[in-house]
């Protein structure tokens, strides 16, 4: 089976989305990179936490808006959440616990690699032992507040061994292995 991965961009300060969940900050900062899209097109399907599938949008009012990666990505997408909709969305599976939900996404993935959108679902998959891969994009801005990274007060280390790292023109990737 292929691993799991959480992807994200990320200010300096740490933070992957602004206050209230605002995404519009990366806007900017998107743009064509050769490691962005080897890893989308590595993808076999995507583990998305509720907020972020329904949350705010960095293509908002473009033609890519709603789609993931941009439209890079028409995959399998599994929503974590415990309140599925009455209306189903094509090509949305509702999931209501993280390890079936993660063993769904790993199924429908096959030999290519789960991607996990939303930092809550990525702390779980992380303190649960089923994240295998990060790949961060640090962007060169100083937001000040609003959802982290990864957050988890009082938590311990979890080491991480540099694998790739990448200089884009408005980014720099740093892709990293959990060490278990």
């Amino acid at each position: 089976m292929g691993k799991v991965l959480y992807s994200a961009s990320m200010s300096l300060d740490g933070f992957i989305a602004g206050t209230g969940g605002d995404a519009s900050w990366m806007t900017e900062y998107l743009g064509p990179d050769p490691l962005l899209e080897e890893v989308i097109s590595d993808a076999g399907a995507i583990l998305v936490g509720n907020r972020t599938f329904r949350g705010d949008d960095p293509h908002k009012g473009t033609p890519k808006e709603g789609k993931p990666f941009g439209g890079g990505f028409d995959g399998r997408q599994f929503v974590l959440t415990h309140h599925a909709p009455d209306i189903p969305a094509p090509g949305v599976t509702f999931v209501g616990d993280l390890e079936s939900g993660v063993a769904a996404a790993k199924a429908a993935a096959g030999e290519r690699y789960v991607h996990v959108l939303g930092a809550s679902v990525a702390r779980q998959c992380l303190d649960a032992g089923l994240l295998d891969e990060i790949l961060v994009y640090v962007a060169p801005v100083l937001l000040g507040d609003g959802t982290r990274l990864f957050d988890r007060p009082g938590g311990d280390n979890v080491k991480l061994e540099r694998l790739r790292v990448s200089a884009g023109a408005r980014m720099t990737g740093m892709w990293l292995r959990v060490v278990r």
